[in-house]
Formats: structure tokens, sequence, C-alpha cells
């Protein structure tokens, strides 16, 4: 009952946190209520990342004849699709539970809450209370798909991105409202599966928080594949009566439209899961919404940290599973360093791909830098057109005082696996002239950083 870590939730923050404090010596525990590896790996970025790729399988079917194959009659056996998603997301879950029986964590089910005297009360499946005691205690309880009072989901027509992932059948039409990295990805899914699917943005563009050379790319993208993107709009309300809801939605001119949709998905954020979890009983710092930290996680009480999607910082895994080693090392005595918020790389997962890490050129400029911007399109890359997949660039943003790199912007096919390159350069301060005359393979999409170095030097010399 008595350990040296106890972390409540097994998240890409929990697990983390778990096996790294394993390894430096801790007796550990993990408080868990549900699946092992918590949302991301379960219900968030495992599984939807399994749903894209079978999309993407059958487009690359109904289009094989683009790269000189025949097949006839390509088509998704959706329930199929669902199976295979959960199919991978119950391996990874299986996965952690490798690692913790390798590493000596004890699981507990059931729901952790704080308790004083560095305690954490749990509450199994039949209402049973434990109290277990720890000299550290890490809160990772994640965060749920945010409600809107317009947009009240029921779980079954009006649903949050957790129902999208295990529909029973597949909708003949949906509106998805929120065009974040999550409503993106679902709204590509939907389509590419045969859905009518219409996107709601309330912003200018979709993924409004890329830079805006990006955010349109991706919006023509969408329309070419044929989703109806609405931006500047708001749903108002939604009539539930009858067999199809009927969305009120106010358009960018401020008139109201009615769009029929068999569901509604409701991906417009999440909220942090710190109702219940004993932060009011012990005096827990809160800040906007969130728990109140320190570089090293440490909440205003002794030996209570928090990280995840409860802290402040973007709500990603892998800035989780960052702040766990980090929380946990500092625990352990070691000096990491503090995370660099202003370098996280962001990814989203449809086609074509989009990733970025630093400064929009707008933000930039408001920030009063003087710039040297340069673009490659993929339409000049030789990988990309015997890919058949030129759609994007790459936008690079330098300071023109020092060269050095202040932020990456690329939309394309596979660029979520280009993007740690531009990580790496920023994280330890390379210049255009670096990547310039770093040689890079061919033929790669990769080539397109170097190349865009170069244009914005005016060097570049495939364009």
């Amino acid at each position: 009952m008595n350990y040296d870590l106890i972390v409540i939730g097994s998240g890409p923050g929990g697990y983390v946190a778990a096996i790294r404090g394993a390894q430096l010596g801790f007796s550990v525990a993990v408080v868990e209520r549900a699946e092992l590896g918590g949302i991301c790996l379960n219900w968030g970025c495992i599984p939807t990342k399994s749903l894209l790729k079978s999309a993407q399988v059958l487009e690359y079917a109904q289009h094989a004849e683009a790269y000189g194959i025949q097949i006839a009659g390509a088509e998704a056996d959706f329930n199929a699709v669902i199976a295979r998603s959960r199919g991978v997301a119950d391996k990874m879950s299986k996965g952690i539970q490798y690692l913790f029986k390798k590493n000596n964590i004890t699981v507990i089910a059931g729901t952790g809450k704080l308790a004083a005297g560095k305690q954490v009360e749990v509450t199994d499946a039949e209402g049973n209370k434990t109290l277990y005691e720890a000299k550290h205690i890490i809160l990772a309880t994640g965060a749920r798909s945010r409600v809107l009072p317009a947009i009240p989901q029921d779980g079954k027509r009006i649903i949050g991105y957790r129902e999208a992932l295990t529909l029973d059948h597949r909708p003949e039409s949906m509106l998805v409202v929120g065009s974040g990295a999550i409503g993106s990805e679902l709204a590509w899914f939907y389509n590419a599966m045969g859905t009518k699917v219409t996107l709601v943005e309330f912003m200018p563009n979709i993924l409004p928080v890329e830079d805006e050379e990006v955010s349109k790319q991706i919006g023509r993208s969408f329309k070419k594949a044929g989703i109806n993107v609405l931006v500047k709009s708001t749903v108002e309300s939604i009539d539930t009566e009858g067999e199809l809801l009927h969305v009120n939605v106010r358009n960018k001119k401020g008139e109201l439209e009615v769009h029929e949709a068999e569901i509604v998905l409701s991906a417009v954020g999440i909220a942090p899961n710190v109702e219940g979890i004993g932060l009011e009983e012990l005096g827990i710092e809160m800040e906007r919404g969130k728990v109140k930290v320190d570089d090293y996680y440490r909440t205003n009480v002794e030996g209570i940290y928090a990280i995840g999607d409860i802290v402040h910082g973007q709500a990603l895994a892998h800035v989780a599973s960052a702040e766990a080693i980090c929380c946990v090392e500092k625990m352990a005595g070691l000096n990491p360093e503090p995370i660099r918020y202003d370098n996280i790389p962001g990814c989203t997962y449809t086609t074509p791909e989009v990733a970025s890490v630093g400064l929009t050129e707008a933000k930039a400029l408001e920030a009063g830098y003087e710039l040297k911007v340069g673009k490659f399109p993929f339409t000049a890359s030789g990988k990309a057109s015997a890919a058949g997949a030129n759609e994007g660039f790459v936008k690079l943003i330098f300071n023109a005082r020092d060269g050095k790199l202040l932020g990456a912007h690329l939309v394309g096919a596979n660029v979520t696996e280009m993007i740690a390159e531009l990580v790496v350069a920023r994280q330890k301060g390379l210049t255009a002239h670096d990547l310039i005359k770093t040689v890079h393979p061919h033929p790669t999409m990769s080539e397109a950083v170097m190349e865009a170095a170069s244009a914005a030097y005016n060097e570049a010399v495939h364009i």
C-alpha cells in the first residue's frame, strides 16, 4: 500500500512517468479506471491513425489506374475498418501491460482521488474505497471532449470523437463542428469512406492554428476531395426531431442555413479532467481552469505533481510524455532541462498531412522579426511526382539578421515524418546555411527542406 510514486492515469503522460520512475529505482503504482494507455492509445492518436490508413488504402485502390494498376470495384467494409482500428488499439494497450510487468509496476484498477497526507483514495468498480500512500503523486488524468450548449452530445446522433471511432455503420451524411486536428482528420476519414461530409469552422480557415498558407492549402484539398467546407460559420442550434438532424448554421454572410445530417460530430476541443480528483480539498492552486505547476510540474502542495492535458502547454501526447520524463527525473534528483513549449511540433494526419513547429509568418511579423521566407512546392519534387502525391509545400521562416529558423510549416504526403529535422534545427539554433549545406538524400520528400531553405536566400536550384 506504500509506494515511492503513484501515478493517477495511464495515458502517454502517466504510463511514461511510471516507467521512467521504475527505471530510476522507484517503487511505482498506476491508478487507472479504464484501459491502460489512456485516451490517446485507446480512443485518440492510435485508433484514428489506423482508420486513416484504411481510408488511404481505399483511395489508392480506387485510383490505382493512375499508377498503371487495374483494381475493379474496390470498396470499404466499414465494420471491418472499425474492427481493425480497435484491434490495433487493443494490441498497443496490451503492450503497456507488458511494459508495466517488465518494470514491476503495480496497476490499481479504479478511480483515483487525492487524499490528505500524500495518499490516494481508489474507488473500485464495486464502490469499495482503499487508501494508498506515496512519497510522490503525479496527476495525469487527461481530458475529454468539450461540450458546447448549442451542441449537446447524446452519444448516438450528436457525438464526440470517442463515439466517432466505433460507429456501427457508415453514416450517409455527417456534419463536423470544429476543424482542428481531430475534426479535420475525422472529416477526411468519413469523406473517404463515402459519407457526405460538411465541415464547419468558426475561424476564417480550417486548421486555424497553422500558417495561413497551409490552412488555405488544406481547405483547397478538402474541397477537391468533396468535403463541404464552411468557414466563418457557427452552429447555433440542432433540431433533433425527425429522421435526420437539422443543423442551423450562421454562415460567413450572417445568414442562417439549415443543413441536414445523420450524425453531428462535435470536435470543438477538449476539457481537462480536473473535477473530483481532490484538488479543492488539498488546496491545489489552479490557473485558467488547469492545475498550476512550475517548470518541473510541482504543484503548490509538496509531493503532488501534474502533467499532460490538465496543465499549461499544448494538449498533445508527445508533450505529456516529455513532461512526464522531465517531472520524474527532477523528482529523482537529476537535472533535466525544462521543456521548450515554443518548439513543440504539431501534426495532422489528413491527406495531405500537415506538420509545423515554431512561429507562423504572421506571428513572426507580429513579434517584430525581419524575415526571410523560403517555400518549395512538392510539384517540383521528383519523389513526390513519382509517388503521385505532389500536393503541398515546405515553407521555412528565418530571422533575416542571423539566419536562425523561426518556424517551419509543411503540408504534403508524409510530412509528419519530416518535421523532426526542423524541430532539432530550432532546438540547436541551426541556421538556413546549416540546412542548405546539409546533404539530403535523393530522391526523397526531405529534399524539399533543403530546397526551401535555399529558396529563402535565392539559391534554390529546382524552382
